[in-house]
């Protein structure tokens, strides 16, 4: 009778521990769901969150100088993105300009590589008839000449996918600033009823341990994740505007274009390092031609990127900031999946925020071994 119930109460733990890792499973994929479908909603409040606990502690400071909250987040909100509303309409006849220009760079790369392979292809031909000549009384019969394709036919289909591009980059645009005026509309509530709420809620927990512990964790990620950000964003705007400078003495028109997206894409680590790349390269082969002085900006762009990833930013960040590579990699390729690349440009903010949540409550210790660079045993 023992060994029955032995046996049946293994077989009840096991059903038990299978339901559970079910609906562990479960519970996992209808998160992913959420946030893959909910991204019109989850993007915007993001960015408001990270963009209120950066300039929460300068509101909190000028309140203790009897500014209401109200005026002080509507004039540093209007200080932020001033700069940025003057410098993308400035960039917008540029923009619209190369834009046209690459799908004629693509083609016309596309007939050059037309014309040397259709070269080389005769090299092999005339080699072919030399070599079968000594072989002739071989063939019975003349072999039927293949046919080839028409030679506009990949040309049109750049120019199609360039006309495709520019369609879903204008049906974009209106989500785009949609979403961008409902983080703009989210940033000033936080900052002038997010802390009366959040005062509320720490009211209402039990112990003062709680409350002391939930005090000291939004300090305390507030002011790293704001430091972080800050010298990022500092780090990138040197990176955009020393290229800028390079790129025209350098003779590369609209320098400042590509300082911006310079300093923009170096928010996405490594991956965007490599799209630079690609669009100084097609860049330079718009101005100066399918020659090697088109590489000239790219390798001054490389040159200014190794000095900024290798040594500027690991000064100026430290080992406390400093996140797997590997980690960084995988998480890019989550948030990119599930949020474009609007995703992408928050991944790493959002990434630390969760190292430094994980650091302060002391929970998911193997994971946090995980995120950190240099700190595994």
């Amino acid at each position: 009778m023992d060994t029955g119930q032995s046996t049946s109460n293994q077989i009840n733990n096991t059903s038990k521990l299978k339901g559970v890792y079910c609906s562990n499973w479960l519970l996992l994929l209808a998160i992913i769901y959420t946030l893959y479908f909910a991204q019109s909603l989850i993007i915007p409040l993001v960015l408001a969150i990270l963009i209120a606990l950066l300039l929460n502690p300068l509101v909190t400071n000028l309140s203790k100088m009897h500014i209401p909250r109200a005026i002080s987040s509507v004039v540093l909100l209007a200080m932020l993105t001033t700069p940025f509303t003057i410098i993308g309409v400035e960039l917008i006849e540029p923009a619209q300009k190369w834009a046209k220009l690459i799908p004629k760079l693509s083609v016309h790369v596309n007939e050059q590589v037309e014309s040397i392979s259709g070269a080389f292809e005769e090299e092999v031909k005339e080699t072919q008839k030399l070599d079968s000549s000594w072989f002739n009384w071989f063939s019975r019969s003349n072999a039927p000449k293949p046919k080839q394709k028409p030679a506009n036919l990949v040309t049109e289909r750049i120019k199609q996918g360039g006309m495709e591009l520019v369609i879903d980059t204008l049906g974009a645009t209106p989500i785009f600033f949609a979403q961008l005026l409902g983080s703009a509309i989210l940033i000033l509530f936080l900052l002038i009823f997010g802390p009366s709420l959040f005062a509320a809620f720490v009211k209402e927990l039990a112990l003062k341990e709680q409350r002391e512990k939930a005090i000291h964790l939004v300090e305390v990620t507030q002011k790293q994740l704001s430091t972080y950000i800050i010298t990022a964003s500092l780090i990138n705007l040197g990176l955009g505007l020393s290229t800028a400078i390079a790129l025209y003495f350098i003779g590369l028109e609209d320098a400042l274009l590509w300082g911006v997206i310079v300093a923009v894409l170096n928010f996405i680590p490594y991956i965007g390092s490599v799209i630079g790349v690609v669009i100084l390269s097609m860049a330079g082969m718009v101005h100066f031609g399918v020659t090697l002085s088109a590489f000239i900006p790219v390798a001054a762009y490389l040159l200014l990127n190794i000095i900024e990833s290798q040594v500027i930013t690991p000064t100026a960040m430290g080992k406390k900031m400093l996140i797997n590579p590997l980690v960084i990699m995988l998480w890019l390729l989550v948030c990119g999946w599930l949020w474009g690349l609007a995703g992408v440009l928050l991944s790493v903010p959002l990434l630390v925020c969760i190292k430094l949540v994980l650091s302060e409550l002391g929970i998911w210790t193997n994971w946090l071994r995980v995120i950190e660079a240099g700190k595994q045993n």
